[in-house]
C-alpha cells in the first residue's frame, strides 16, 4: 500500500476526515493543508487505519512482570 492510500480506513474515519477538512477550509486553510491536518487529526483520535496484524507495541505491553518485581509470597 503506497503512502497516503486511504483504502484501509473505515468509512467512519473517512467521514470524520471530510468533516474536519471542511471545517479547516471554512477557517481559510488551503485545500491541501486542510486535508493533511484532517487526516492527522483522525489518526490522533483513532490510532490510525485498521491493521491486519497486531503491532509490536501491543505485544510488548502484554509482557509478563519480571521476576524481580513479583511479590515474595509466590517464591
Amino acid at each position: 500500500m503506497p503512502r497516503g492510500d486511504k483504502s484501509s480506513y473505515s468509512s467512519k474515519q473517512k467521514r470524520q476526515a471530510a468533516h474536519i477538512e471542511e471545517s479547516y477550509e471554512k477557517r481559510g486553510v488551503s485545500e491541501g493543508e486542510a486535508e493533511k491536518r484532517a487526516w492527522k487529526t483522525v489518526n490522533k483520535r483513532t490510532g490510525g487505519a485498521r491493521r491486519k496484524t497486531a503491532s509490536k507495541s501491543r505485544s510488548s505491553a502484554r509482557r509478563k512482570t519480571p521476576a524481580s518485581r513479583r511479590s515474595k509470597a509466590h517464591a
